[in-house]
């Protein structure tokens, strides 16, 4: 096998398939093609075998969206209507997303090799986050200032942006969809979104319920491509009032020099290398679980993976008996199916990138506990959940985010320790606390350096509860009725209430 232009596999038997769908990008309201025609395919990566087509976006095509969506937030429908009537369109599309659930999950596992329970659930949830920012639209106010000159009346309003671009990975993409473009129409932007390269479908699926709910044509906009020229162009336009990117820091980087030539506002949620950390008066059976799922959950492909264990040493050895018996019953296979709990890898390159970092990690002294090769008998992009116990936290593998079922674990004695190593790592995003000491909880809640922390429970969220990261993981902040303020502006108005003239500007008194 082979790595086709997607970063998935490919080999001859999978290029003679002929059952494959063909889409086409959202453009002010019509399906289109890629100008020049071109495409790229996409592959199953629980079977290896081409299943769908997708259009690769040119320059002019970005510019068509851009131009788009420009002209709907200027002088179209949505431009016109009140935060109200953009709330009702709000809800009517939280309410396709419960209503299409199941095959909007289907296709993302497909595409993706997510577990089709999870993805199936996601979208049936993330209406939820439509439904929220739907209530939103008409919450968000100005105030009155107490302004320290006579008669003079001073007010503010917050205004949209004008036309966002929305950058999202494959992996969780409705979530992260509902999460920017929600709050982004909310406030009367409109949006170009960019989906994935390694997984499009889904997106160009939700585009379908965009008509649907009665949202007019150009105020949402999907186009598909690879970064060069398809996020360049989109991320650098002199229409693009505001970049939403979640992906990787090297696309980061490329984003912020974009974004000197428009000036755009920015926010960035570039994942993690979450520590979890696990004291000796834990709940043992609640910490094992809740760790399980969160590394091994969506095959650890999860910016808040929970990929650095810390373990108390007095429990050390209980806890991780305990995880390799529930590790080793986990069953992989198609996603499709109930009995699997975990799927695929999405990329070939994830997969080689793990098993690189895994060898490496053994010759500097790490000892695997179980996993640590692809199974046997499954074809595909399949890889065993592995834990590795690392003797130091130097090991490359306790501070590189793998983007898969690989858990680094090391043991700890104090609570000044457990910090120091938690917050030892260029990445803050995500952090969970196993404790039942309250006081223990709080202190640790406070000085670990992420932008998220769960305590006894983890990777749980909610449309009400903003989400970010610090350091490597990025700025600025999803979800929660602040997120709508960041995709608006104040303007400040002045009125002078006087009936006396001005005074003359040139008699000073």
């Amino acid at each position: 096998m082979k790595a086709d232009m997607n970063g998935k596999i490919t080999n001859e038997e999978s290029r003679q398939v002929t059952d494959v769908t063909s889409y086409k990008m959202l453009i002010n309201g019509d399906w289109v093609d890629a100008a020049d025609g071109r495409f790229f395919e996409s592959v199953n990566p629980s079977d290896g075998r081409i299943w769908c087509r997708v259009p690769e976006a040119t320059e002019e095509d970005v510019n068509r969206a851009v131009i788009a969506a420009h002209d709907a937030f200027s002088v179209g429908p949505w431009a016109s209507m009140t935060p109200t009537e953009r709330g009702k369109k709000l809800r009517a599309l939280g309410d396709l997303l419960a209503e299409y659930s199941e095959s909007l999950g289907r296709t993302e596992s497909l595409d993706t090799g997510k577990m089709l329970k999870e993805t199936r659930w996601q979208a049936q949830y993330i209406a939820e986050f439509f439904h929220f920012f739907a209530g939103c639209a008409d919450k968000v106010s100005g105030e009155t200032l107490p302004i320290d000159k006579p008669d003079m009346f001073v007010f503010t309003k917050r205004e949209p942006l004008g036309v966002v671009a929305a950058v999202v990975p494959w992996n969780s993409q409705l979530f992260l969809v509902a999460v920017k473009i929600g709050p982004a129409l909310a406030a009367g932007n409109t949006v170009v979104l960019k989906a994935s390269e390694h997984a499009s479908a889904a997106m160009l699926e939700f585009g379908k319920l965009i008509e649907k709910a009665g949202i007019p044509p150009g105020v949402v906009n999907i186009v598909t491509g690879h970064g060069e020229p398809c996020g360049r162009a989109l991320t650098g336009h002199p229409l693009v009032a505001r970049v939403s990117f979640t992906g990787g820091p090297n696309a980061a980087r490329h984003v912020l020099e974009n974004v000197k030539r428009n000036f755009a506002e920015v926010s960035l949620e570039l994942g993690g290398k979450s520590p979890f950390i696990v004291f000796d008066d834990a709940n043992i059976e609640s910490a094992v679980n809740a760790s399980i799922a969160g590394i091994f959950g969506a095959t650890g492909q999860s910016c808040v993976a929970g990929s650095r264990l810390y373990l108390h040493e007095s429990i050390a050895d209980n806890f991780l008996e305990q995880m390799i018996t529930l590790t080793n019953k986990i069953v992989l296979g198609n996603p499709l199916t109930d009995e699997t709990q975990m799927g695929p890898l999405c990329t070939l390159a994830q997969l080689e990138h793990i098993e690189r970092e895994v060898a490496y990690a053994q010759e500097q002294g790490g000892r695997v506990l179980v996993g640590g090769k692809q199974p046997e008998g499954l074809s595909g992009l399949f890889y065993e959940p592995t834990i590795i116990e690392c003797p130091r936290q130097d090991l490359r593998i306790v501070n590189t985010e793998l983007f898969g079922p690989v858990l680094s674990v090391q043991r700890f004695k104090t609570e000044d320790e457990v910090l120091a190593l938690a917050n030892d790592n260029e990445h803050g995003l995500a952090a969970g606390i196993f404790t039942k000491d309250s006081a223990r909880s709080l202190r640790m809640a406070n000085c670990v350096r992420a932008g998220i922390v769960w305590v006894n429970t983890y990777r749980v969220v909610s449309p009400i509860a903003e989400f970010g990261g610090v350091k490597g993981s990025g700025y600025g902040r999803e979800s929660g009725f602040q997120a709508i303020y960041d995709y608006t502006r104040p303007k400040t108005i002045w009125m002078n209430t006087s009936d006396e003239p001005m005074a003359n500007p040139f008699v000073m008194r």
